[in-house]
């Protein structure tokens, strides 16, 4: 997902360096140099004269040496024929051994990894999600490193782990306190904020963003309409150039549902009345747009600014709605609502749900609901369609699902280096010009940070080696079965070779899912979204990298309120990381496994939501969740 706010963009091109061998190598590596490329005669030559130069010159000297050689070629025979009698046992000894060493290894292959889905080992699963996979990560760039030497390490520390029982603990909630918290924001509420006698008009909303800002935007406007004692229509999202989904609440939500949970705080309907539907809103002032509410507003903006126009005119219309209402303060019952809304009121419809349940049975390899998280987002279809063919008698498998915030947009927005040199450099300031132009005019008239300062106070999203090291120094063993979200990382393959190289099992939903299954959601970015949402919520395992994330913050707030105290969600804070990965070149493979554990477990300590924290997030207070001591 992009940054909030920010535009999105299909990611740039980057052409495929031809790397192959002879006359186009040698004219790519001179075409970088500044003196001539014939190191004889100190002048530049085209790559097809230096091909046909070179040619000539190796024919000429063969000529000259034919002779030699069929002079020596008999007593060179000879002598071969005499060593190879004389070490004949040592080659059928050594290609003996490393015949053994091939079987033994494949044999330890196979024992160690039968939770590993291969592409088609389940029935359904196309081989061709592999072409679907390099669609998304493109290729033809050499791998991209900054920590080669840890890298070496967390190499050689995984092999050692490899044989032994799993050493992570981080498969589990590290804190009993976290299943004291139960969830309890659908309670009846004995009090109202509006005024329950007659309803002051009817609030509409177009959300922008995608799926995640869409979600917030809607339990903002829950709250709002009780606020106001308003009648909410059913939010409209706004079709984006930038998202390209016309994607509409009941494409992605139940919308019965949704109005029958929230019956009792306030009324919803599906349209407006015809008498109100014909009226020029933006010609009587009911038209409201993020400039007229500031970000984060309080209740008191709301009923200053909103309230007599939903008087006067029975209508209003909030055009590109986001986070227009802050967290604190607000009254308890309007923070209750927002979280009935987010975490209750809010249900995928069935075909998501389907499909959704198929790829989390592809992830586990079992197909019954394992806990409420399964049940509140998959409904009854986890357990609709038996799992069958292999997987099916293969046994529980767990994963660990990965938000990796490494998309085009965060990269350049961060105005950070990562490791590229030149040419990364004017890519991104390339993507700045044309999708941050208010940025390019900001940098104009400030002093630019530094990078290195950047990186130093944790602005810049984690590169997929460091997400790769961090799990690495946790304990996750090499065979740890990964599911990425998104899987739209800048750089494609050239980046992730690092993370692959220590986490070869790594799939995605096209990975999983066959063309014909994901068919129905390839051009609707939100209910593709939402496939993401299911995988990572229902995890065994959660890791970010973006604690600002909307799907990190929602899938994370969504594991706390309904995991009862087992879906561990891993944090790294990326100002302490960054301390910890500018000693790369000195610090040893204990220390740092050390430091990334306390960083790790400080993040998972279970916190109650502190002032002004968003309750989507943190949905450990009295508004949301019961303590149970």
């Amino acid at each position: 997902m992009g940054k909030q706010g920010s535009p999105r963009s299909p990611r740039p091109e980057h052409p495929n360096v031809d790397v192959s061998f002879g006359a186009k190598d040698y004219q790519y590596r001179c075409s970088e140099t500044q003196q001539g490329c014939d190191p004889c005669k100190g002048r530049r030559i085209s790559g097809g004269d230096y091909y046909h130069w070179n040619k000539t010159f190796l024919l000429h000297n063969l000529k000259n040496e034919s002779a030699k050689f069929s002079a020596c070629k008999g007593v060179y025979v000879g002598k071969r024929h005499i060593w190879l009698r004389k070490h004949v046992r040592s080659i059928v000894f050594t290609f003996g051994f490393m015949g053994f060493l091939f079987l033994f290894d494949s044999l330890l292959f196979s024992i160690l990894d039968p939770t590993i889905l291969h592409i088609g080992s389940t029935p359904g699963i196309s081989t061709a999600t592999e072409e679907s996979r390099t669609t998304s990560i493109n290729e033809g760039k050499a791998p991209v490193q900054m920590y080669d030497r840890l890298l070496n390490l967390a190499s050689s520390a995984l092999a050692q782990k490899e044989l032994k029982q799993d050493a992570s603990k981080f498969w589990k909630e590290p804190y009993p306190q976290a299943s004291m918290w139960k969830p309890c924001a659908d309670r009846k509420s004995s009090t109202n904020i509006g005024n329950p006698r007659k309803s002051t008009g009817f609030i509409l909303i177009s959300a922008n963003g995608g799926l995640n800002q869409q979600r917030v935007a809607v339990c903002n406007a829950v709250a709002i309409a009780s606020l106001l004692n308003a009648t909410l229509v059913i939010p409209k999202f706004l079709y984006s150039n930038v998202w390209n989904d016309p994607s509409q609440f009941g494409d992605i939500y139940q919308e019965e549902y949704f109005i029958d949970i929230l019956k009792d705080d306030i009324d919803i309907v599906k349209e407006l009345p015809p008498h109100l539907e014909s009226l020029d809103l933006e010609a009587i002032g009911s038209l409201i747009t993020d400039a007229d509410i500031p970000k984060e507003a309080t209740r008191i903006d709301y009923v200053k600014t909103v309230l007599p126009l939903l008087l006067r005119n029975g209508v209003v219309h909030f055009l590109g709605f986001a986070n227009r209402l802050g967290f604190d303060p607000l009254p308890s019952e309007l923070q209750r609502l927002r979280c009935k809304c987010n975490f209750h009121a809010l249900k995928f419809v069935p075909k998501i749900q389907q499909v959704g349940s198929l790829l989390v049975r592809r992830l586990r390899k079992y197909d019954f609901a394992n806990n409420m998280l399964d049940t509140q987002l998959l409904g009854d279809s986890i357990s609709n369609v038996p799992l069958k063919g292999r997987n099916a008698t293969r046994g529980f498998s767990r994963y660990l699902a990965l938000h990796l915030r490494f998309e085009v947009d965060m990269v350049a927005y961060s105005l950070c280096d990562f490791g590229g040199g030149e040419n990364e450099r004017k890519e991104l300031q390339a993507y700045r010009e044309v999708h941050f132009p208010l940025l390019i005019e900001r940098l104009k008239n400030s002093k630019p940070v530094p990078p290195t300062e950047l990186r130093k106070l944790g602005r810049c999203p984690l590169t997929p080696e460091e997400a790769a090291l961090v799990l690495a120094g946790i304990g996750f063993k090499h065979r740890t079965y990964i599911y990425l979200a998104g899987s739209h990382i800048y750089g494609g393959q050239s980046r992730m070779h690092s993370f692959t190289s220590l986490y070869p099992n790594l799939v995605t939903k096209e990975d999983l899912l066959t063309p014909s299954e994901l068919a129905p959601f390839r051009n609707f970015s939100s209910q593709m979204a939402a496939l993401d949402f299911i995988a990572c919520a229902t995890a065994d395992v959660f890791a970010i990298t973006d604690s600002g994330s909307q799907l990190s913050s929602l899938v994370s707030g969504f594991r706390t309120y309904y995991g009862g105290g087992h879906a561990p969600t891993l944090r790294p804070s990326k100002k302490r990381l960054a301390a910890i990965l500018m000693e790369n070149s000195t610090i040893g493979w204990n220390s740092f496994e050390e430091r990334i554990r306390k960083m790790i477990e400080e993040g998972q300590r279970v916190r109650q939501r502190g002032f002004g924290r968003s309750i989507y997030r943190q949905p450990r207070c009295a508004e949301c969740m019961c303590k149970y001591h």
